[in-house]
């Protein structure tokens, strides 16, 4: 018997399911990595990136206390849950596409979208960063989408040149600051409000009730109020 042979023909069949073993560990590693990072981590028991964003994003509104850990438990439905409540949509406690809008983690960075050029949406951008200086970014979306609720009302016109350069509809316009560039928050808040997020429920009128003695604006049907502005229809 050639015990050379058949001690070289072992250490190679010994090799051979040492590489299947290393070979299978990485590729399941590789999938758990793509999975982690490509999965949508929106309920109880996902876990990675999306999670950690959606975390820091309560934590910094004061709707969580935890760890930013990204594993969706308990603590972060339930912040996500009283997060959905204080926006008035789905409690659910299921972070999806129209909570994460809300939350400012949706896409909303076309150049052009639902019809609306680049240059509607850096105008849009402007009226907002001139009608809701101070305002809370809710409150700057809020501006943004009573633009676009006007542009969709018979009332009003059918473009957003047409409802900010309204004759008397924004006093802004003739504002000395209205050529300064809309700051990144303003133009992210156009976006938002363009892909769908209205924190008034439709309005198509708002005021400061400290600058406005106004008794028709004062008459008007209330929706909400959000920092310093009343919404109404």
């Amino acid at each position: 018997m050639n015990y050379r042979n058949e001690n070289r023909s072992f250490k190679q069949v010994l090799w051979q399911i040492v590489a299947i073993i290393l070979l299978n560990a990485i590729v399941i590693g590789a999938i758990g990595f793509v999975y982690e990072n490509t999965a949508t981590l929106s309920s109880i028991g996902s876990r990675g990136q999306e999670v950690r964003q959606i975390q820091k994003k309560l934590q910094s509104l004061g709707f969580y206390s935890g760890s930013v850990d990204g594993v969706y438990g308990t603590a972060t439905q339930r912040a996500v849950r009283n997060f959905q409540k204080s926006c008035g949509i789905a409690a659910d406690g299921i972070a999806g596409p129209k909570t994460l809008l809300y939350l400012g983690l949706g896409s909303g960075t076309s150049s052009s979208a639902n019809g609306y050029s680049s240059n509607d949406i850096y105008l849009l951008a402007r009226i907002i960063a001139a009608e809701a200086r101070g305002e809370s970014y809710t409150g700057q979306v809020a501006v943004g989408a009573v633009v676009l609720n006007r542009v969709q009302h018979s009332s009003f016109p059918d473009t957003i040149s047409g409802v900010v350069y309204q004759p008397g509809a924004f006093s802004a316009v003739r504002d000395s600051n209205w050529n300064v560039a809309p700051d990144d928050t303003a133009k992210k808040a156009a976006r938002d409000a363009i892909n769908g997020w209205d924190p008034t429920g439709g309005a198509i009128y708002y005021y400061n009730p400290a600058k406005t003695s106004n008794k028709w604006i004062r008459s008007r049907p209330v929706v909400t109020t959000i920092g310093r502005h009343v919404f109404c229809k």
